[in-house]
């Protein structure tokens, strides 16, 4: 069996779950800090969660299926990138988790990406989620 890598990558926004957890979760905010992404999902358990927009000219569709979610505390999907080049199959999927949790200078966000295939790749999406992150703190905290 493979080995498979977990990227990891956290960071405190000075704002209450609520409001991160509403920038996790609509639409209008999630396209201004995830490189201009458009999400689309009902929000529900087993309901699908689609990522579309368009990365360096190329146009993506990115997708899963929600499996958790627990307004203001978790969201967890399966993941798929029609970008990694992989084949769109069950082994191919990820599972990426944002973990919310109250601090005394706001909200933890806590992002897990699992079945990472290399530790190259994992350093690459660990590096590319605190750039989002980051920007997703400087956006709610303006």
């Amino acid at each position: 069996m493979a080995k498979e890598f977990i990227a990891k990558a956290e960071i405190v926004i000075d704002r209450p779950a609520s409001v991160v957890w509403a920038a996790l979760t609509t639409p209008e905010i999630v396209k201004q800090w995830l490189f201009g992404t458009t999400v689309i999902s009902d929000w529900k358990v087993g309901s699908p969660l689609i990522y579309k927009g368009e990365w360096e000219g190329k146009t993506y569709e990115d997708k899963g299926v929600i499996l958790e979610i627990n307004p203001e505390k978790i969201l967890s999907s399966t993941y798929w990138s029609g970008m990694s080049g992989l084949p769109d199959a069950p082994e191919n999927y990820q599972k990426v988790t944002y973990e919310l949790s109250p601090v005394p200078d706001g909200t933890r966000l806590a992002i897990t990406q699992e079945n990472v295939k290399s530790e190259e790749s994992r350093d690459h999406s660990g590096e590319n989620w605190g750039k989002v992150l980051t920007g997703l703190k400087t956006l709610l905290e303006k």
